[in-house]
C-alpha cells in the first residue's frame, strides 16, 4: 500500500502536490535541489545550471484568480497580473497556511531503480543518503535545458558581438545604446525585446513564423483572461470553432493589424499559444522595435535575413529559441516518447508500470494558467496512489494515448520545443471527473441557482473544483461569489466619487408612467386586426 511519497521539486506544482498528499493522508517528502521554494518564480541574479530562470521584469500572464490555488484565494490587495516577486509571496503564504515547509528537504538528488522507488540524495556538504518511497511525483518543470540551435545559423562562429540564450537574460543593464537582435517571438522573446528596447539604440525582433499577440488588459480594463473563459463560452467554442476563431482574430486585428505590423502568423489563433504582451505594439509603432523575418546567416557583425535585408554593426544577439525537456533522474525506459511528448497517459502516468506509482505533474501546456492543471493532476495522482481511483488497463491507456497524440497534432502546432498542448477546460474537467469533483450543473441549478449562474456564466476559476467531492472546501462558494471583489480591489488606490444626481420627483415619475401607458395602448390598438378596440372593451367578445 502506498504511504510514503517523494515529491521532486518545490515550485508551484510541487507545493500543491505536497498538500494533495497531505489531504489524502499520505506522507510526502519534497526534494528541492536549491535552497528555497519557488522554482520558476524565484528570481536568481546568477543563472543556476539545471534550474529554471526568469528575468527581472517578468509579470505573470494569467490573472491571479485564474492561476489561484483552488482552496487558497490570493489576497485581494495583490495586483491582478502579479510581478514574479508577488507570485513568490503568494506561494510563501500558501506554504505557511498549510505548513508545507516541514515536508521539504533542500538538497540535490538522483534516482536509482529498485523494487520500490529509491531516491539517492546528496547534501551540499557531500553527504549521501538513500530513501525508499512507495510513489514519486515529478514536478521539475521543463524550462531548465536551453535550446540553442547554432547549427541553424550559418556564420554564427564569425559573429563579432555577444550572443546568449534568453535563459541567461536578467535585465537590460549593459545594453544601453547597443544594436540588438532577438531571435524568436515566443513570450520570452517578446518580453525581452520590449525590455531591451527601452535602453538600446535599436532592437530587431526576428520571427520565423509570426505570432498572435494578446494583451493582459481586456474590456473595460479588466483582466483579459476573465472574459470569454466561462463554461458557456467554451460550449460555444466547441460547437462553432471556426466562427469563434474568426471572431477572435478579427478582434485582435482591430487592436492592431498583425499583417501591417509584420507579425501575423500562418497558423490560426487556437493552434498555438499566443504571445501575451501589452507593450510590443507600442514599441513597434514608435520604431523602437523592428520586426524582421528569420535569420539567414551571420557575417562578422552583420546579420542577413531570409528576405535579403541586412543589419550591420549588431552588438548582441539573444536566442529566445525555447527549451529541451528531459528527466535524467528517471529510468530510461520511462522516457520513451509518443510523437514529441513523453509516453504518458493523459500527460501524467507512464502506462507500462506494473503499479501506477509514478506521476509527472505540471508538464503541460494549455490556453490558461498551468497551476490549476498541475494541481488537478496532483489530486488525481494521489487518489490513484491510494487505490481510490483506478486507471484503465495498459492496452487501453496505450490506445488512448496514441489517439490523443494524433488529435493533438491535428489541433495544435506541436514540436520538440512545444511537445504538448491540451484543450484547457475539457482536460481540466476530465481530471476533475476522475477525482470526483467536476461541478454538477443540474444539481447546482436546483440547489443554489445564484452560485450555478456564477459557475456557468462567470470565469472558470479553480474554486469550482472544491464545491463537492473529495477535498471539498467550505469556502469555495464564497470564493466564487467574491472573486470579482478581489479583482476590483487593487484598482481602488484612488476612489473616484460618483456624480451627484437628484432623485426624480413623484410628479415626474407619474408623467413618465402615464406617457408610457398611453404609448403602449396606442401601439397595441394599431397592431390589432382591422384596428378593432381592445378585446376587453368589445361587448360582443365579452358575451
Amino acid at each position: 500500500m502506498v504511504q510514503k511519497v517523494a515529491v521532486i521539486g518545490a515550485g508551484i506544482s510541487g507545493l500543491s502536490s505536497i498538500k494533495n498528499c497531505l489531504d489524502e493522508g499520505l506522507e510526502p517528502t519534497c526534494f528541492e535541489s536549491s535552497h528555497d521554494i519557488g522554482g520558476l518564480w524565484r528570481f536568481k541574479e546568477k543563472a543556476e545550471p539545471g534550474r529554471t530562470n526568469i528575468y527581472q521584469s517578468v509579470v505573470i500572464n494569467s490573472s491571479k484568480e485564474m492561476m489561484a490555488f483552488s482552496d487558497f484565494p490570493p489576497p485581494a490587495e495583490l495586483p491582478n497580473n502579479m510581478h514574479h516577486s508577488e507570485v513568490l509571496q503568494y506561494m510563501r503564504l500558501y506554504t505557511q497556511a498549510f505548513k508545507l515547509l516541514q515536508h521539504i528537504q533542500f538538497q540535490t538528488l538522483d534516482f536509482a531503480s529498485t523494487g520500490q522507488w529509491e531516491v539517492e540524495t546528496e547534501r551540499r556538504e557531500g553527504q549521501r543518503e538513500i530513501h525508499i518511497f512507495d510513489a514519486v511525483i515529478v514536478c521539475t518543470g521543463h524550462f531548465t535545458q536551453p535550446h540553442l540551435p547554432l547549427r541553424d545559423f550559418p556564420g554564427i562562429e564569425s559573429f563579432e558581438g555577444r550572443y546568449f540564450h534568453s535563459w541567461d537574460y536578467r535585465r537590460a543593464e549593459g545594453l544601453q545604446g547597443k544594436r540588438v537582435v532577438v531571435i524568436g517571438t515566443g513570450n520570452s522573446g517578446g518580453d525581452i525585446a520590449v525590455d531591451i528596447s527601452r535602453v538600446a539604440e535599436k532592437v530587431y525582433l526576428s520571427s520565423r513564423s509570426g505570432a498572435w499577440v494578446v494583451s493582459r488588459v481586456g474590456p473595460r480594463g479588466l483582466p483579459a483572461d476573465l472574459v470569454g473563459t466561462s463554461r458557456i463560452d467554451m460550449m460555444i467554442q466547441k460547437f462553432f470553432p471556426s466562427w469563434v476563431n474568426k471572431m477572435v482574430e478579427k478582434k485582435l486585428n482591430q487592436a492592431f493589424d498583425h499583417k501591417l505590423y509584420g507579425i501575423q502568423p500562418k497558423h490560426s489563433y487556437f493552434t498555438q499559444i499566443p504571445v501575451v504582451n501589452d507593450d510590443l505594439p507600442a514599441r513597434i509603432i514608435s520604431g523602437r522595435i523592428l520586426v524582421k523575418p528569420n535569420v539567414k546567416e551571420f557575417c562578422g557583425s552583420t546579420v542577413v535575413f531570409v528576405d535579403g535585408s541586412v543589419i550591420d554593426k549588431v552588438d548582441v544577439v539573444v536566442f529566445s529559441t525555447g527549451y529541451n525537456y528531459s528527466f535524467p533522474f528517471l529510468p530510461s525506459a520511462l522516457q520513451e516518447k509518443c510523437g514529441h511528448r513523453l509516453r504518458l497517459y493523459k500527460h501524467v502516468f507512464p502506462p507500462a508500470l506494473t503499479h501506477p506509482t509514478l506521476a509527472v505533474v505540471g508538464f503541460i501546456h494549455g490556453y490558461g494558467a498551468i497551476n490549476p492543471l498541475a494541481e488537478m493532476q496532483g489530486r488525481w495522482a494521489t487518489r490513484v496512489f491510494k487505490g481510490l481511483t483506478k486507471l484503465p488497463s495498459e492496452e487501453t491507456m496505450m490506445k488512448e494515448m496514441e489517439k490523443d497524440t494524433v488529435t493533438m497534432h491535428q489541433r495544435f502546432a506541436c514540436s520538440d520545443r512545444n511537445p504538448l498542448q491540451v484543450d484547457y477546460l475539457p482536460y481540466l474537467d476530465f481530471l476533475a471527473e476522475q477525482v470526483g469533483v467536476r461541478p454538477n450543473m443540474l444539481w447546482l441549478l436546483l440547489k443554489d441557482p445564484r452560485l450555478a449562474l456564477h459557475v456557468l456564466l462567470g470565469p472558470c476559476t479553480p474554486y469550482q473544483y472544491r464545491l463537492t467531492g473529495p477535498g471539498q472546501w467550505a469556502g469555495a462558494r464564497q470564493a466564487i461569489l467574491t472573486q470579482w471583489d478581489r479583482v476590483h480591489r487593487p484598482f481602488r488606490t484612488r476612489v473616484v466619487p460618483e456624480p451627484e444626481t437628484r432623485p426624480p420627483s413623484r410628479r415626474r415619475i407619474t408623467v413618465m408612467l402615464s406617457g408610457a401607458a398611453l404609448l403602449f395602448c396606442f401601439f397595441y390598438n394599431k397592431c390589432s386586426p382591422s384596428f378593432l378596440p381592445l378585446p376587453f372593451f368589445n361587448p360582443k367578445l365579452v358575451q
